[in-house]
């Protein structure tokens, strides 16, 4: 199985990281799309060390990024599928990052944009360790074998209501999805928004984000 690597920033302090927030990026990019939020996050977080792993996969689409999943023609089967076979190299970087460290899950943020924020919601909704928080932009969720997780991570749902590439239904439809399965969920919808990530959406998971760590 294929090793994540990607860019990283260490902890504002100086000092050992006792946290970790994960940034998957979106189809076609890499680590380096994603890696500017550690540094909107990291006077905030000071403890926190900061990982955009580019996926393991070059992008069909884009000979200069990656993917976590190919696109198929099916978008709903791919995804599925994708989610499927790209979960356990994220479960294997992320039990390589816990042992080799003393940040537990429980220290641990999954961030994820577009289809990122899918392998974050697949993979962060079923581990068998609670971490804590998830931060989906612009994304949808897809239930892993093992959904839901026993000890369930709250979850943040960000997306641009204009955005023609993810539906912001999706994340609508997650935010039903997990609400019901127990999850605590904040959707926030981003007006005028594309696909990307706007300021409002940003403060949103900020403040989600730092109220996991008060």
């Amino acid at each position: 199985m294929a090793k994540l690597s990607g860019p990283m920033l260490p902890p504002k302090s100086g000092g050992a990281p006792k946290q970790a927030v994960i940034l998957l990026h979106g189809y076609g990019a890499d680590g380096s799309d994603l890696i500017g939020l550690g540094h909107h996050w990291g006077p905030l977080l000071p403890d926190a060390l900061f990982i955009a792993p580019n996926a393991p996969t070059p992008c069909a689409g884009n000979p200069f990024g990656f993917e976590w999943f190919p696109l198929a023609v099916d978008r709903i089967a791919g995804r599925i599928e994708g989610a499927k076979n790209a979960a356990p190299v994220i479960i294997e970087f992320l039990t390589d990052l816990w042992t080799q460290t003393d940040i537990k899950p429980a220290d641990t943020f999954l961030v994820g944009f577009s289809q990122g924020a899918m392998m974050a919601l697949h993979v962060g909704t079923a581990l068998p360790r609670p971490i804590k928080g998830i931060v989906a932009f612009s994304g949808a969720f897809v239930p892993a074998e093992g959904f839901p997780a026993i000890d369930k991570a709250p979850v943040a749902l960000i997306h641009g209501d204009l955005d023609q590439v993810v539906d912001p239904g999706l994340s609508r439809q997650a935010a039903t999805e997990l609400t019901a399965a127990g999850f605590d969920v904040s959707l926030h919808i981003s007006s005028g928004t594309a696909h990307g990530i706007a300021p409002d959406g940003l403060d949103f998971a900020t403040s989600f984000m730092l109220a996991q760590t008060a």
